[in-house]
């Protein structure tokens, strides 16, 4: 990830110093044989693009190949992501500024290298190497450093990066429509999990862990005072149960957090949330992502574009989003309703009962990524309202003669 951000910091430094050289000269390109500043060659852009391919992205590669299986696989589809990126830049340095509707299509390339890079992830959860798969697959949307802020954006790189006059940025998108109704159903007993960043957090204090223990000092040990094992008794078997006593104290109520809503780094944090219905994120950027934990009967909006999104441990919850360029993920969850406004390519749906994802039409490409859950359904936009569709939770698997098949299973009764 640290490579990745360094190699974005770079590239946006190159762009800078690029519309710098784009301010010293009014030339037009093709004049005197230049183009953008440059007489042969390529764009400065380019050229530090270059550096960084035969770089860190070769060195990636080489590592990935010794490793081979997975691992190599997935890094020639990263390859292939950088390739298309340099192919944009090179493409950005050689023309004026493409009409607002032709820069999807330019970039459409390095939208399905980034899919196919993140659908090769979620397809391959049974891999042994699934948490390297996954650092590569939650970094690769770096790449579309391109498409954000004013001197970034893929509007604004083919003013940059051409000598021509500049262009005034787009106008910001119309606001999303309110969120979807809440829930209608209560569902089935909720399945609980720790929090991951809590663990991972404990997991890395190393030999740290330990200061938290109380010392017992040799008074207090049982072995070495016969006085304390009679008050206390024989030492209790872990082969037998027991029954408690009367007076054994009853276990204590989960703890109550404080509710969490708050920028970490580039991470939103939005943690033990409760009947809360007005929950906005509008300052967003690519690199950032979405964590929510543990909230129950809340809504929240996010607006703008995000890296990915992920809904833990929650309950009763709905989210509206604009767009997201990675994956929404929603795990060990219970009555989950989710709106797209924009696009995103892939929805990935574990350990969930009830799940309802409303598409927009232009995320009809999602692919939904489904396992160990029940009460899915997609509604697809159809004559200005939804139309609903369930995923299957039942499948059959036959023998035919050479190979496994599966498929879904009818409905019966």
């Amino acid at each position: 990830m640290a490579d990745m951000e360094e190699l974005v910091q770079r590239l946006e430094r190159a762009v800078s110093r690029l519309e710098v050289l784009s301010a010293e000269s009014h030339r037009r390109p093709g004049d005197c044989g230049e183009v953008n500043g440059v007489i042969g060659g390529v764009a400065p852009s380019v050229e530090a693009f270059d550096k960084l391919m035969n770089g860190m992205v070769a060195e990636f590669l080489k590592n990935s190949r010794i490793l081979a299986g997975d691992v190599e696989t997935h890094a020639e589809m990263v390859h292939s992501a950088f390739q298309a990126q340099r192919a944009f830049l090179l493409m950005a340095s050689q023309y004026q500024q493409p009409q607002e509707n032709e820069v999807a299509t330019l970039l459409k390339p390095i939208s399905e290298k980034i899919q196919e890079i993140q659908t090769f992830r979620e397809r391959n959860r049974g891999s042994n190497m699934f948490n390297h798969l996954s650092a590569v697959s939650e970094s690769i949307p770096a790449l579309g450093w391109i498409a954000v802020g004013p001197v970034a954006s893929a509007v604004s790189a083919f003013s940059v990066l051409s000598s021509g006059p500049g262009f005034p940025p787009p106008p910001p998108p119309p606001p999303p429509p309110g969120p979807p109704p809440l829930f209608e159903n209560e569902g089935r007993k909720e399945e609980s999990s720790p929090s991951r960043s809590a663990l991972f957090a404990q997991l890395n204090q190393g030999e740290a862990i330990t200061k938290g223990l109380r010392h017992v000092t040799d008074d207090q040990k049982t072995y070495k005072n016969p006085g304390l094992r009679a008050q206390g008794g024989q030492a209790r078997s872990p082969t037998k149960s027991h029954t408690p006593s009367p007076t054994s104290p009853k276990s204590h109520p989960s703890q109550k957090h404080d509710p969490v809503f708050e920028l970490e780094g580039k991470k939103w944090r939005v943690e033990y949330q409760e009947d809360r219905n007005d929950l906005v994120i509008s300052e967003t950027e690519l690199k950032q992502v979405a964590y929510i934990f543990k909230c129950d009967k809340s809504t929240l909006q996010i607006k703008g574009k995000v890296n990915s999104i992920t809904i833990d441990n929650c309950k009763k919850f709905a989210l509206v989003f604009d767009n997201v360029v990675g994956i929404v993920e929603v795990i060990n969850s219970k009555d989950i309703q989710i709106q797209v406004m924009g696009r995103v390519p892939t929805i990935s749906i574990n350990k969930t009962e009830g799940c309802h994802i409303y598409l927009s039409e232009d995320a009809l490409d999602c692919e939904i990524v489904s396992a160990k859950s029940s009460e899915m359904n997609i509604l697809i936009p159809q004559d200005g309202d939804y139309r609903e569709f369930p995923v299957p939770e039942q499948f059959k698997t036959a023998w035919d003669g050479s190979k496994l098949v599966t498929e879904p299973a009818e409905i019966m009764g």
